[in-house]
């Protein structure tokens, strides 16, 4: 999942309790050589020694799982999934990838589907290596993490992150980046306004090499996004000109209070989520079917239950990979491995759940405010876009960028991904857009070769290829 300038991996969830023991190997001298016997240890606790159904070959470099104790009194951890690079991993940067979505908790989503070194094999228990990710460490030039976006929800939770650090201060003054989609639009640059602050008053031992943000299909803007989605979805001919008329007419997507006639307009829209696939607007439904858990739910559009209601988690892209993923990650032997799940709780483990929802009320409506003091304080800035993605599409971002009211220093551009035009670009002053030609909500899913074109690019802060190579 990572090529030969990219990084390391990490995955972090809300959770409970402290991780179990783990079977070690044997660690490069460098990686230790300035760590102390307790660290090492609690390294070594967390290292995944084998992996239910992964390959023999797979295990040339190291990945840890477990929990970052971030509350003692009130029993809060974080749970990480850090995969490092198989080449020279002290010297290569350190990304944290966050998965979107509002209302679903989606630990394993950007590992499992995405962008992590395992895919799950198809009607198969076992695991392959993602060569075409950029989390492929045996590819990459750098480290990456993923992480659970909700730890970021309280702002103060923010500052947790140090935590993880201390567990693994050999990577604390690499080159980090935070990068993510969907959702992430928000947490992120809210979390990056954060690091930004605190490092201004930061003592050295708290100071976080922080160097930019890249984020696909985000949402940004409420006012921008929803309008986008409407005039998208008339474009891309999945709503009736009568359809496309009564929103023009009835919606002001600005209002605090939709309309009842916009409601019900939107209202409309859901049904199409039984039809086809909005985040990936060209990608067949799986016809397998997706995981049935009473906490489940299907994605809808509108604000009948909150105005972002429309940012809840797609069905999946392979269009199977979730009912896959979800299988094997339910298994018990792969939650010991993982050193997940210690407290044993008695429900399934799955991609979406609602319960979240109901305690959580505290959205911004827009955060183009910070990622307009980010640019203005010269953090390297990416947006991308998969421009067949209903959901967050192109026309949204487009809109919600236009909004920022940056100059524009190179105009409208394709860029190559070998032979073929692998999308377009504008660059402003302050920030760089991106699209995807053919890529669904989940770049990196639907498009991993693109992805990875410019994940290397943006760790670079190189422009993408502007003729065919």
């Amino acid at each position: 999942m990572e090529v030969s300038t990219l990084p390391c991996l990490l995955l972090v969830s809300v959770a409970l309790a402290l991780c179990c023991a783990a079977a070690a190997a044997a660690r490069p001298e460098s990686a230790t050589a300035n760590l102390d016997a307790a660290t090492m240890a609690a390294q070594e606790l967390d290292r995944v020694a084998s992996l239910p159904g992964a390959p023999s070959y797979s295990y040339a470099f190291n990945h840890y799982s477990g929990y970052v104790t971030t509350d003692e009194q009130l029993g809060k951890a974080l749970f990480y999934w850090f995969f490092e690079a198989m080449e020279k991993p002290d010297e290569k940067p350190l990304v944290l990838w966050l998965n979107g979505e509002n209302f679903v908790g989606e630990r394993w989503f950007g590992q499992a589907q995405e962008l992590g070194p395992f895919l799950v094999k198809k009607d198969v228990p076992e695991l392959e290596l993602n060569p075409c990710q950029p989390a492929f460490p045996g590819l990459s030039s750098g480290c990456w993490i993923f992480i659970h976006e909700h730890i970021f929800r309280n702002r103060s939770t923010g500052r947790q992150f140090h935590r993880w650090f201390q567990r693994f201060p050999q990577h604390k003054m690499k080159e980090f980046y935070i990068a993510g989609e969907s959702y992430a639009g928000h947490y992120i640059p809210q979390l990056a306004n954060i690091i930004v602050d605190e490092n201004k008053k930061a003592s050295r031992g708290n100071y976080i090499n922080f160097k930019g943000i890249l984020i696909g299909n985000a949402y940004m803007d409420g006012d921008t996004d929803l309008q986008g989605i409407v005039d998208s979805s008339w474009h891309h001919a999945i709503i009736s000109d009568t359809l496309y008329a009564t929103y023009l007419r009835s919606c002001n997507f600005s209002a605090e209070i939709l309309s009842r006639e916009c409601e019900v307009a939107l209202g409309e829209f859901n049904v199409l989520h039984d039809l086809i696939d909005i985040y990936s607007l060209y990608a067949p439904n799986c016809e397998r079917g997706y995981p049935d858990f009473n906490t489940s739910f299907s994605p809808q559009i509108g604000p009948t239950t909150s105005r972002f209601d429309l940012l809840r988690i797609p069905m999946g892209y392979d269009p199977c990979t979730q009912t896959y993923a979800t299988e094997y990650l339910n298994r018990e032997d792969v939650q010991r491995a993982l050193h997940a799940n210690t407290t044993g709780v008695p429900y399934p483990y799955s991609l979406c759940r609602d319960s979240i929802n109901v305690l959580w009320h505290d959205s911004d409506k827009t955060v183009l405010p910070i990622v307009k003091k980010l640019a203005q304080e010269g953090l390297r800035i990416w947006i991308f876009s998969g421009d067949t993605d209903g959901r967050i599409p192109t026309t949204s971002t487009r809109y919600t960028l236009k909004k920022l009211g940056l100059p524009i220093k190179e105009d409208w551009s394709p860029w190559f991904s070998h032979k073929q035009v692998g999308g377009w670009s504008v660059v402003y002053d302050g920030l760089t857009f991106v699209t995807v030609r053919g890529a669904g909500h989940m770049v990196p899913t639907s498009r991993p070769e693109q992805a990875l074109e410019l994940l290397e690019h943006f760790l670079a802060n190189r422009n993408l290829p502007s003729k065919p190579f």
